[in-house]
């Protein structure tokens, strides 16, 4: 399988030039292959939202290694990495992150433009929104819709640009159970049916035991534990 993410000894301290240093990673190592969804777990403070951040490019280690697709991404400039997150990456947020000033169809599009991407025509956007169940919230605004419709929105947004990794900060943190299992459904056919690598942050341990994914577990800046459907996987 090929390997798409890679961290070595990754290391991310807070406040270095300070009398109290904070280490949220510390000597952090992953792999993730292609079309692999792992969910990453842990209590507030572990340091899961740090490494999807870092993973992302959203946020830079102190040291170590993050390999995207072979190419090593720590040290790169804000450029350099806006680049990488153009071509390979998806996001989808715990609060959605539209705009309510813009329609629903207009917040879908807003990535696709701002990117200045031309690599999906109009037949496969109607495919993703008609995938999603949101072809009747396309004139509304995002205050108009629910929750659950929100972050069907978030989704679509993100996958007009047809990322080959689809990141996700508690996307079903807003969410009633129900809910919360069809946003899974969503991104497990995702996962499936395109082949799209998801890494995903998530508190609930319900969703994860449910859906039975990879789960990197993490506790105080470790990696304390990689599960896989099948058992664990060996972890120094």
């Amino acid at each position: 399988m090929e390997e798409i993410i890679k961290t070595a000894n990754l290391k991310k301290v807070y406040g270095l030039d300070t009398p109290y240093p904070k280490t949220a990673l510390n000597g952090v190592s992953i792999s993730v292959n292609k079309g692999t969804f792992a969910c990453i777990m842990g209590t507030s403070g572990s340091g899961k939202t740090t490494l999807i951040n870092i993973l992302s490019t959203i946020d830079e280690a102190t040291s170590g290694k993050l390999l995207i697709f072979d190419q090593n991404i720590v040290g790169l400039s804000d450029k350099e990495k806006a680049n990488i997150r153009k071509r390979y990456m998806g996001f989808i947020f715990q609060d959605y992150n539209l705009i309510d000033s813009l329609k629903v169809i207009d917040n879908i599009l807003f990535s696709l433009k701002l990117n200045k991407k031309n690599i999906i025509n109009e037949t496969e956007i109607k495919q993703i929104i008609s995938s999603l169940g949101i072809e009747e919230l396309l004139d509304k605004y995002p205050f108009e819709c629910s929750g659950g419709q929100q972050q069907r929105i978030a989704i679509a947004r993100a996958l007009v640009c047809k990322p080959k990794i689809l990141f996700a900060d508690e996307p079903t943190g807003n969410l009633d159970p129900d809910k919360s299992a069809e946003i899974m459904e969503l991104l497990e056919k995702i996962n499936e049916v395109e082949k799209t690598t998801v890494v995903m942050v998530t508190h609930d341990s319900t969703i994860v035991d449910r859906f039975k994914k990879r789960t990197i577990c993490l506790e105080e800046g470790y990696v304390v534990a990689d599960i896989m459907k099948g058992g664990y996987l060996k972890h120094d």
